[in-house]
């Protein structure tokens, strides 16, 4: 029997969302919600605006789509926080996988900065809420590490609010972290030697 094949469809669907939501990150994160139009969107995704009304049915929500991209993105990092790990080890893979998704995702880290600047307009209630859930279960974690001995006691949600803080900072204000490294922009081994300094200093402070 023949092997069923995707719905071309929904592949096409998956596509052209993607190419707007890339589009969106783009532009949002150059001229802000306001200053931004359909139109500029629809023209970045080589896309008919057509197309892309016919996706989303306003700006507002191709918005709000391009920040829960981005906190899938920060999902996927903190996933290395798991029981299953010594706190060494999941430490250094959480700080690794969060540097790479900023360094490869910019303009994504910038646009929720300015987001947040301006009062948090866009982020739904529920994102707010998966936000949490997510940080309480790596609390729940690291609170069980502490209990067993393998790490001093440290306010759980603190540490993941300096952590958050130190690897957004490479992307959100990279001018001033080029400036204070003498380069004019960051590279690749840039973003590697932030991992490991970032990780070998906090490691140094809160490992038994």
């Amino acid at each position: 029997m023949a092997k069923a094949t995707k719905d071309p469809e929904g592949k096409i669907r998956e596509r052209n969302m993607r190419l707007i939501i890339k589009a969106g990150i783009e532009i949002f994160a150059r001229k802000g919600f306001d200053g931004t139009r359909i139109a500029e969107i629809a023209e970045a995704s080589g896309l008919p605006k057509a197309n892309v009304y016919y996706y989303f049915s306003s700006k507002e929500e191709i918005y709000t789509a391009v920040i829960a991209h981005l906190i899938a993105g920060w999902d996927d990092a903190l996933k290395h926080i798991s029981p299953d790990s010594e706190p060494a080890d999941a430490f250094r893979a959480y700080i690794r996988a969060k540097l790479d998704y900023t360094r490869k995702n910019v303009a994504e880290a910038r646009l929720f900065a300015s987001e947040i600047i301006q009062g948090a307009r866009f982020l739904k209630k529920k994102d707010r809420e998966h936000m949490r859930e997510v940080t309480d279960v790596r609390v729940k974690v690291v609170e069980n590490w502490i209990a067993a001995g393998k790490m001093i006691a440290v306010d759980p949600r603190h540490l993941f609010i300096m952590l958050w803080a130190a690897t957004q900072y490479y992307a959100q204000f990279e001018p001033l972290a080029a400036d204070a490294l003498g380069k004019t922009r960051l590279k690749l081994e840039d973003y590697d030697k932030a991992a490991t300094t970032i990780a070998d200093t906090v490691l140094r402070g809160i490992l038994v």
